[in-house]
Parts: C-alpha cells; structure tokens; sequence
C-alpha cells in the first residue's frame, strides 16, 4: 500500500508540474494574443473543436479525439497565439461540462498546449533548415509537426497512467495506441488535403467552406465515438457475464471468497475491497477483504454498522465528504473514493460490497453500474449458498437419522437378543448344560453378525474417496484395484472425455457411488469379460455409461427384490441421482448384458 501511495504522489506531481507549465504557457498566449479581425470564424472553429472532443474516441484508459485536424487548420491560419487560446477553451469547456474531476480539468488543456507548444518549436527550428521543394517542404513539415505533437501528448499521458497505481499493460497500451495511429491518419489526409486545396486558386475561403470541408470530420468523430462506445459496453457487458457464470461455479466450494477477488479485479479496478453480510441474528460480520492497509480488528470495533444499514442504493463518497461514510475507518488514509453496493434480495438488505480507490473522482459513471450488477449477483450467490448449506445439513442430519435408526432396528436388537441369551444360558448350565452351549454358541454367531454390521457402519463413515482425490483420480483407482484382484479374466476400461467442470462433493460422491455399486454387481452377477466406463463432460451435463458384456438380468424382478430388500443396489442407485436431479437409465437383456446411463443436468453438478 506504501508503493501505491508513493506511485500516486507521483502521479499528482507530474500532473501539477505540466499543468503549471501549460496554464503559464496559454497565460502567455494571450497576452501576446493579435487583433481579433474575424471573430465569427474563430467561435465557429471553437464549436467544431469543443464538439471533436465532446465525442471522443474512448478507451480503457482515456480516448482520443479527432480535434487536430481543425487546430492545424487554424494554426495555418491564424498562429499559434490564437490556435493555443481556441484549443485551450475547447478542452477546458468540454471537461468542465463533463464534470471531469478538478486535476483533469487542469491537466488536459494544459498537456495539449504543451504538445501543441512543442511541435510549433520544433518545426520553426526544424524548416528554415529543410533545403527541398515547395511542395515537398510543406508536406515534410506537415508531417513533422504531427508527428511530434502526438509524440508529445502520448508521451506525457502514458508517464501519468504508468505513475498511476492502476494496471497499465501493454495490450491497454497497444489498444491506446491503435486509436491514436487512427486519429494521426485522419489528421495527415486532412492536413495534406489543406495543403492541395490551399495551393489551388479557388477564391475567397468563407466560413461556408470551413464548413464543408470540416463536416466529414465531425460526422466520422461522431461515428467512431459511437462505435467504441457500443464496443465498450459489450465488453463490459461481456466481462459481467462471465462474472455471473463464474460465480455460479463458485456456490460449493469453500473458496469463494479467492474466486469472487479475481473476478472482482477482471470487471473493475480498485485499491481495497470489502464484503460485509448479515448473519442469521442480524448481525454485521465482515466476510473478506483485500488490499486494507489497516487494523480491521480494531477498526471495526470503533465503527457504527447502523450507517450501513440506511444505504440501499449505490452511492459513491469521494475526497470531500468520504469521512462521514460508514466504515470509512476501516480505509487505508490515501483512500479518497468509495462505492457502497449494497446486496438486497426481495427487500431484504444481506450484505454491502465496498470498493476504493486512491484518487478522488475515479469511479466512472460505467464503474458505478457494473459494480451494481455485481453487488446484485453476489446477493443472489449469497442467499443461494445458505440454501446450499442448508441443504447440506439437512442431509447431514438425514444420515445421521439413518445411522441412529439402523443401530436402534439393527446393532442394537443383535446384541440386546445376544444379552438375553447369554443371560439364559448362565441360568441353565447347572441343570442342562447342553442347551446351555448351544445357546452361547448361537449368541456367539449373533455377535459375529453385529461385529459384521458394526464394521459396515464404520467403513460407510470413512472419508468417501472422492474427498482425498478427485472424481477421476477415485475412479480410476477403483479400477486399478480391481484389475490387480483379477476378477476372473475381466477386462476393465475407464474413458474420460472433455475437460474436468469443478464438481460439488454431492455430486462426485454420487457418480462415485453409481459408478462403483454397477462394478460390484457386474463382477458378482453379470458373469462378464469386459466393463467399460465413460464419464463425459459435455457443456450442459455430466454423462456417465457403464456397459458390460455379461448374462444381462430382468430389471422388473429386480425392482421387485429392492421393494423386499431395502439395501439393494438399484434403488440406492436411483435414490443417489435424485439427489442431484439427475436421470437413471438401466437397459439390460440377456444377449446384450447390461448399461446404465446417468445424466446430471448443470444446475445439478455446478449447485449440488
């Protein structure tokens, strides 16, 4: 955070330091500024210039405008003095009426007349010097002037947005740098058509031709404005969906909060982040944060939560009055903006999502709604994964019922009969002691039988394979083992297609389980020479086949048998896929032996 400050403060500096010596330079301009003959002309060069760069070409990090062409014109025209003055006004008026924050304000009137200070210097150096034709010596000097300009203004941006604490990479460089190549092009033609045209004898030049001549350019700067805005928003909009499907993704996992940072930081850029959600007695907790250069501890001691509760739109605090937002402790001190999404579901306020930033003003207008659309996705992932856990529990609570209701009709009446037989037989050895032995060995069996189920209980409470590796890795195992067993000669295959989706544990343990009970009971039944398993996953669900070669069985006699026998393969098999809404299809024929498909739907495996 130390480095993000000393960056900023950099920032800031450069920025005063150009814009002092651009102001200064405008100052001097006019003050030297001529007679004024023609001060119709001159508002109307002003107006084409203030509406260039009222509709720019806009990037990720600032746009570029179409504005030089115009400013050339008046240069040839009018001099530098007035050409400073006229395109000073221009961004200073359409950064104002934009409500830009105050360092841009100041900023970019005062880098462009820089720029435009630097080429007139060099090139009034750089010509006198130029020994070539007429022709050849305007064009070159064109050229040079252009060049030099824009080499200058991108210079000094591009030492601002590399101070700056934001990412600046080399495709948002080269995505800069495309549009400025662009707007340097439409500058050369117009400046080469100025010198053709101004060469030609074509009578007095009005402000009608002005007109005619500049009319393409605004219509093109009006157009590509458009486009690349329209782009813009459809990569935003791009870049929310993936959030969304992502985070959906996110609902069974224990790390959602590491996946909800780096999605975070692909929408919007930001210093620190904070989540905040309501428990179940309505209570504030602090779910994660990032980048805070405090003591949350103790920061969230001292602050008041009732603040939080009042916002229910998104606002934005910024340098002026971000200490009378709530949690503002909480901040680093350079922070100086904030946004407050709070997450609200039918009403019901659960939870607030803040982020921050280091310079004042910085959140955008685009900012701002993406960031709400994300706090609205985030109550929607919130409330769903307490359904998740609660749904998780349930089950929990469901085998436990199983568990104590299996001991008490099981375990517990083997033994309880094993007592009341032992005790008999203490009564009867002295007058029959034979009945007595055969008694003590028919508990001694019924024991043998609870040991049995004891063990049974205790192995179904291990860890399921599927928690120690992942889905493929358990059943590849599987496999692998029964192969070493050797099973009689038969040949077992396992196929995995498509690339692994992140699975809730649900979900694997029942593909786990209706992968490894179809194993036993073709290895025990089906008499078969080969096995083979493919689990496929394809984009809107999981497939899973088992085939084997063998007798086949009639699958009406079978349900009939899991009617009598409660812990039959099949119907715990079909009892497993309803728990994740998936579809069971068991074929089976004598002369065909026997396949089963499972089909697991998306929300199946992505929710559990």
């Amino acid at each position: 955070m130390k480095q993000i400050s000393t960056r900023h403060h950099s920032a800031q500096l450069f920025m005063m330091a150009v814009s002092l010596i651009g102001w200064s330079l405008a100052v001097f301009a006019l003050l030297q500024l001529p007679a004024i003959e023609k001060p119709f002309e001159l508002l109307f060069l002003l107006t084409f210039i203030f509406i260039c760069e009222h509709y720019p070409m806009p990037f990720r990090k600032g746009n570029s405008s179409l504005t030089f062409p115009i400013v050339f014109l008046t240069y040839l025209i009018y001099g530098i003095e007035i050409t400073i003055i006229l395109y000073f006004l221009g961004v200073l008026l359409t950064t104002w009426i934009n409500r830009r924050p105050l360092r841009i304000i100041f900023f970019n009137p005062a880098q462009l007349v820089l720029s435009l200070t630097g080429a007139h210097l060099f090139q009034s150096t750089f010509l006198p010097l130029l020994s070539a034709p007429e022709m050849w010596k305007n064009f070159i000097s064109l050229f040079v002037f252009i060049a030099i300009f824009y080499v200058l203004n991108n210079f000094m941006v591009d030492t601002v947005l590399f101070l700056r604490p934001e990412k600046y990479t080399v495709d948002i460089w080269i995505e800069k740098g495309k549009g400025e190549l662009f707007s340097f092009g439409i500058s050369l033609v117009y400046g080469f058509l100025l010198y053709y045209l101004g060469g030609q004898n074509r009578g007095e030049v009005d402000i009608f031709s002005y007109f005619f001549f500049l009319s393409p350019l605004i219509f093109l700067a009006f157009i590509s404005s458009t486009i690349l805005r329209l782009r813009a928003d459809k990569q935003r909009l791009k870049a929310l969906f993936h959030f969304s499907s992502e985070l959906n993704k996110s609902i069974p996992t224990k790390e959602w909060d590491r996946d909800i940072k780096l999605l975070l930081s692909d929408v919007v850029f930001y210093e620190e982040s904070f989540l905040f959600t309501k428990d179940d007695q309505d209570n504030w907790k602090l779910a994660f944060s990032e980048g805070s250069g405090t003591n949350l501890h103790e920061a969230l001691e001292k602050e008041d939560f009732s603040k939080l509760e009042k916002i229910r739109t998104t606002q934005v605090f910024n340098k002026q009055d971000l200490d009378l937002a709530p949690l503002s402790g909480c901040f680093d001190k350079n922070m100086q903006a904030a946004v407050y999404a709070p997450l609200i579901l039918d009403n019901e306020l659960i939870g607030c999502l803040i982020l921050t930033k280091i310079r004042t003003n910085s959140f955008v207008v685009e900012d701002v709604h993406s960031i709400s659309t994300i706090s609205n996705q985030l109550a929607i992932f919130l409330k769903t994964q307490l359904l998740f856990t609660e749904k998780e529990q349930r089950i929990l609570l469901e085998e436990r019922n199983r568990i104590a209701h299996d001991i008490h009709d099981g375990i517990a009446q083997t033994l309880a009969g094993a007592v009341m037989k032992f005790d008999s037989a203490a009564r009867r050895i002295p007058s029959h002691p034979q009945e007595a032995l055969r008694m003590i060995n028919s508990s001694n069996d019924t024991l043998r039988e609870g040991l049995k189920e004891i063990r049974d209980s205790i192995y179904a409470l291990r860890p399921h394979p599927t928690e120690n590796l992942s889905l493929d890795l358990a059943i590849q195992k599987k496999v692998d083992d029964l192969k070493k067993d050797g099973h009689n000669g038969l040949a077992i295959s396992f196929e995995r297609r498509g690339a692994q989706t992140r699975l809730s544990l649900l979900t694997e343990k029942v593909i786990y389980s209706i992968t490894q009970e179809s194993m036993q009971n073709c290895i025990k039944h089906a008499q078969a020479t080969s096995l083979n398993i493919l689990l496929s996953y394809q984009k809107e669900q999981i497939f899973l086949k088992i085939k084997d070669d063998g007798v086949g069985f009639s699958l009406y006699e079978a349900m009939t048998t899991a009617m009598k026998e409660p812990h039959y393969g099949i119907l715990q098999m079909n009892e497993d896929a309803a728990k994740v809404g998936a579809t069971l299809q068991i074929e089976s024929s004598e002369t065909n032996g026997t396949e089963i498909i499972v089909r697991i739907p998306k929300m199946g495996f992505e929710g559990g």
